[in-house]
């Protein structure tokens, strides 16, 4: 049974920073691509980042980018958003999620994932 599990997430300032954690057990093979989505109170779940299965492709939502940094280290199942410069509008419940696959891209939508982890907290605020 594959299951992301995140850590990392916490209170904040304003320009300050965060490292989330994801290590997702489960895998046999390393052919899976990763991503990092976020939901705010009364808001839809949207893509943040996501990286394939060799970390040869990446992308970033336009609100994250040049802020943050996703990578990855399959020999430890784990994977890395490095959040830098955060602002309040990056608050919210940060997911991450994976599914089986050997493409050269990852693709930033929600029903393309399979498995979910159960989200790490994140509040920037003064």
């Amino acid at each position: 049974q594959v299951q992301p599990v995140e850590s990392g997430g916490g209170l904040v300032q304003p320009g300050g920073s965060l490292r989330l954690s994801c290590v997702a057990s489960g895998f046999t093979s390393v052919y899976n691509a990763l991503a990092w989505f976020r939901q705010a109170p009364g808001k839809e779940r949207e893509a943040v980042s996501c990286i394939n299965w060799n970390g040869g492709g990446i992308g970033y939502a336009d609100s994250v980018k040049g802020r943050f940094t996703i990578s990855r280290d399959n020999a430890k199942n784990t994977m890395w958003l490095q959040m830098d410069n955060l602002k309040p509008e990056d608050s919210g419940v940060y997911y991450c999620a994976t599914y089986f696959s050997g493409s050269n891209y990852c693709p930033m939508i929600i029903r393309q994932y399979d498995y979910w982890g159960q989200g790490t907290q994140v509040t920037v605020s003064s």
